[in-house]
């Protein structure tokens, strides 16, 4: 394990250099909805995640035409596990130097471990009732404690003012409250686990640097959408294939060349978001997955009809890019959907009672929600939406890096998966008209 300056980590700059000033402190990425690598919170406008070198290249071949429905793609950086003054661990960022961070496209794509055990994990109290966030920082007096991972201190530097609450299996909701989405919590556990198992072996590792696309969103509403209809690279082994090619056949992959891979989406009556991760998404039926669409449309108190329009716009425009891709595969890649849950015309509703008075959210929205001034969009403006393809570490096109497989066409499993997208919201326009 790498305790590279015995600085105080604290306070980071972001243009800091390796000969003295500060690093970057990484956090878990609060908005992180899916996948299996961990998010990183860079700085406004940037994240980070463990680098897969195929990744990384396929960033900077990207077509024009498509780099308006990806990240944008900002470098890459060293990091490493780094001791603060008051003992305690935190993983920092580093420009990234040639040859000093050890590649990591070598390492095996595999299940993250399962492990239970992590600085940042979610603890409960004796009594079940209480709940503490951990703190980005370990306990460490030696390599050993750091292996131990020691209880963190609480309260986290970068947190949500709006709490995230976990749909459970039962599709009731959990008491639980919490100022992450879960899923990045669960994520970040992981990739510490697995850090940690080869500490001994590695000092440096490579971040990819991408934008933050939620960073315009106030209140980011983002479906995670698992695309087309196989998921496993060309080298993947013949085990992870049949492993791949079972969940997509038990799931809507099959049936529709997309299935849900993480959700969180704003509720105006509570005041909360609202999660769901990938395995509801894999146990979903056709029926099962338009409920969740219509779900992630849904703000609690009304569908936004208002974000039919310019999602559909999205969605059928990345369509015509990707039909003029060929030889192109994205297999294992997601699809992320983004609204914005502040612009809303439901900041009020009307209580229904025979006094019929204006009854405001509740008191746990942002203040702007709460206003009973001007909610009401004016009739020509429309929500603002993202769309973006994201994860390509098993994507491919004719001459990348010499893969010996080369496809004829565009990827038109992902293309189904978009057209079944287009017609699911196409019919619940109609529907909810």
């Amino acid at each position: 394990m790498c305790v590279c300056q015995t600085m105080e980590v604290g306070k980071y700059g972001k243009n800091a250099t390796r000969s003295g000033d500060r690093g970057v402190l990484l956090e878990p990425f609060i908005h992180q909805v899916g996948g299996h690598s961990s998010m990183m919170r860079y700085d406004d406008h940037t994240v980070c995640k463990p680098l897969i070198t195929r990744e990384q290249r396929f960033y900077e071949s990207l077509p024009p035409e498509m780099k308006e429905f990806t990240p944008e793609y900002k470098g890459v950086v060293s990091v490493c596990f780094e001791g603060d003054s008051d003992g305690y661990i935190n993983l920092v960022a580093y420009p990234y130097v040639e040859n000093e961070a050890l590649e990591q496209d070598d390492m095996p794509e595999r299940d993250q471990p399962r492990r239970k055990h992590s600085r940042r994990s979610l603890h409960r109290s004796s009594s079940g009732t209480e709940h503490k966030e951990e703190k980005p920082g370990l306990a460490s007096d030696s390599t050993e404690s750091i292996q131990e991972m020691k209880s963190p201190r609480v309260d986290l530097h970068i947190h949500s003012d709006v709490p995230f609450q976990m749909l459970d299996g039962n599709s009731g909701l959990s008491s639980e409250k919490i100022s992450y989405n879960p899923w990045s919590l669960r994520c970040h556990k992981q990739q510490l686990s697995r850090m940690r198992s080869e500490s001994k072996d590695r000092k440096l590792y490579k971040f990819l640097l991408l934008e933050n696309v939620v960073h315009h969103f106030k209140l980011p509403c983002v479906l995670d959408l698992k695309m087309g209809t196989r998921q496993h690279g060309d080298d993947a082994s013949e085990e992870k294939a049949a492993r791949q090619m079972k969940k997509c056949e038990q799931s809507t992959s099959a049936t529709l060349g997309v299935r849900v891979c993480g959700m969180q989406v704003y509720q105006l009556d509570t005041g909360h978001y609202l999660c769901r991760n990938k395995y509801y998404g894999r146990g979903l039926s056709i029926e099962g997955f338009r409920n969740a669409l219509y779900q992630y449309l849904h703000n609690g108190i009304e569908l936004r009809k208002d974000l039919f329009e310019p999602v559909l716009a999205k969605l059928q425009s990345l369509k015509a890019v990707l039909e003029r891709q060929a030889s192109y595969r994205f297999y294992s890649s997601s699809l992320l959907i983004i609204y914005d849950g502040k612009d809303s015309r439901a900041g009020m509703f009307v209580e229904r009672r025979p006094e019929m008075r204006l009854k405001r959210v509740d008191s746990s929205l942002p203040e702007s929600l709460q206003d009973g001034g001007s909610m009401e969009p004016s009739s020509s403006a429309q929500p603002k939406v993202d769309v973006r393809m994201i994860d390509f570490a098993h994507s491919t096109f004719k001459g990348f890096r010499d893969d010996p497989t080369v496809h004829d066409g565009p990827d038109m499993g992902y293309v189904f998966g978009l057209e079944s997208l287009i017609n699911i919201m196409e019919q619940m326009r109609e529907e909810n008209q």
